[in-house]
């Protein structure tokens, strides 16, 4: 009766893990171009997004009265009040419009005289 060791042909042993060696540095290899394309998505897309999301949230914290804003519509105007997540804009003489805080998207720059 034969052992069953010997019917698996333990003795390949060496050359299993070889080939096992090179399978894993050949997904390796295959694996790596998608890494890299992840990094660079990372760096050109998704890195930027989030650091202007971050200067837009800490701008929207930081309004305070007076200020000269932008909305997203294009409308320009001057913070006269804030009520809880809505703040009131003066667009022209005596007209005051109430607006979501979040619908402004940049302040005004300062026109030189």
């Amino acid at each position: 009766m034969t052992s069953c060791w010997l019917m698996f042909d333990v003795g390949a042993r060496p050359r299993w893990k070889n080939e096992v060696e090179k399978l894993s540095s050949q997904q390796i290899a295959q694996i790596f171009p998608f890494v890299l394309i992840f990094v660079i998505f990372y760096f050109v897309l998704i890195r930027p997004g989030t650091t202007r999301q971050k200067k837009l949230q800490q701008m929207l914290d930081n309004l305070k009265i007076g200020d000269k804003i932008i909305t997203g519509s294009g409308i320009y105007g001057t913070i006269m009040g804030f009520k809880n997540d809505r703040i009131q804009v003066r667009i022209a003489e005596n007209v005051k419009i109430e607006m979501a805080r979040n619908a402004v998207t940049a302040l005004q720059i300062p026109e030189e005289e």
